[in-house]
């Protein structure tokens, strides 16, 4: 589960906001309990259970489900990611242009594989063939477990402005045949034929729906992914603040007219667990993929 530094995310704050509640999720990590169980074991009554466990059940940590007459609960996810306001770099002006994920201009995928609209699926799943369909611009989410997807934006920088920094974002998670938190992947980067680095997605996310995935996209498939921003600076290339390569915005030809990034799941990747990317309607963030130049 990500949650972000607003109101829209209290309810997940107020519901870890108790010791009780806390001594209830250690409980649920190990089994699946009852109400009466977790009441006797933290010597508290049914009632008072009950509450917390509402509390919990609001803010999508527990699940419940009734077995015979019983209430049995479980943990609902593994993880829960905080992502803070991102820092806003103000020195600069900026350029930015979004790529919706169906928009890619050269790929090479191997299954499990597969693209979705808003609306339906695009093609039978597991198609390679299907990347190719004129419907693809309308995907919004696409996923492979083998090669690589390649996207191409314009430098719509002037002749005199300078170069200061390249940011790159998306929504990306690894590619598991359903969902699977604990599914780990390595995912190279590539701009303009410089390797940025490769960069470990812990997994592919079925934990809770994604925010925006559609109502028809099947519950027991992959939900929503990480928002991961890549910075190239004058100081090295980062994900995150993370360090990714030491390749600096120097490094690049800021006179190309043509900007290309791939997304890459290499053969001998050491965690060959796949790619997911997530655009609009999809997942828990509203947009395609972003790349951003600062200048001065």
């Amino acid at each position: 589960m990500q949650v972000e530094i607003n109101t829209e995310s209290l309810p997940v704050y107020e519901a870890l906001a108790s010791k009780v509640r806390l001594k209830i999720i250690q409980l649920l990590s190990t089994k699946r309990m009852n109400i009466k169980e977790i009441a006797e074991e933290l010597q508290l009554s049914s009632a008072i259970i009950t509450q917390h466990i509402k509390k919990l059940e609001e803010a999508h940590i527990v699940k419940t489900e009734r077995i015979g007459h019983q209430k049995v609960v479980s943990l609902g996810i593994d993880k829960i990611e905080v992502n803070f306001p991102k820092k806003i770099f103000n020195a600069f002006s900026t350029v930015e242009t979004f790529i919706p994920v169906g928009h890619y201009t050269d790929y090479s995928v191997e299954p499990t594989c597969g693209l979705a609209s808003k609306d339906d699926f695009i093609g039978p799943v597991d198609e390679p063939r299907y990347f190719m369909v004129p419907e693809r611009m309308s995907a919004q989410i696409v996923w492979f477990t083998k090669g690589f997807l390649e996207y191409q934006s314009p430098n719509l920088l002037n002749e005199n402005d300078t170069l200061r920094m390249i940011e790159i974002s998306f929504e990306i998670s690894s590619e598991f045949p359903f969902s699977n938190n604990n599914w780990p992947s390595d995912i190279t980067f590539t701009l303009n034929n410089h390797e940025l680095g490769s960069w470990t997605s812990p997994g592919d996310f079925g934990d809770i729906r994604g925010k925006y995935t559609p109502d028809w996209y099947p519950d027991n498939l992959n939900q929503y992914g990480l928002l991961k921003t890549i910075r190239i600076t004058e100081h090295g290339t980062n994900i995150d603040g993370d360090f990714l390569s030491p390749l600096t915005i120097s490094d690049f030809d800021a006179s190309i007219d043509t900007w290309k990034f791939r997304f890459e799941v290499k053969e001998d990747a050491k965690n060959l667990g796949g790619c997911t990317l997530f655009g609009k309607n999809f997942g828990n963030y509203n947009q395609d993929i972003k790349i951003k130049l600062f200048y001065s």
